[in-house]
């Protein structure tokens, strides 16, 4: 748990660097390159949400199936 919760931290600090490097290195205009970087937040964000969700979804089975008392 702790290496996918690592990876994720990881996953998340490498956009944000990669996001700063691209805002100073970009040959778009403000108006353009602001306008590209909040479509990109937000379908990182829905992909956060969607990846969540799933996560969410599979844990919360695993709970059922513990919680089931096995069968004889």
């Amino acid at each position: 748990m702790r290496r996918i919760f690592g990876f994720m931290i990881g996953i998340v600090v490498g956009g944000l660097v990669g996001s700063t490097v691209a805002l100073l290195l970009a040959p778009e205009s403000g108006e353009a390159l602001r306008s590209e970087l909040r479509e990109r937040g937000v379908a990182f964000q829905a992909e956060i949400r969607n990846a969540a969700d799933a996560r969410r979804i599979e844990l919360r089975d695993r709970l059922d199936d513990l919680r089931t008392p096995p069968v004889a």
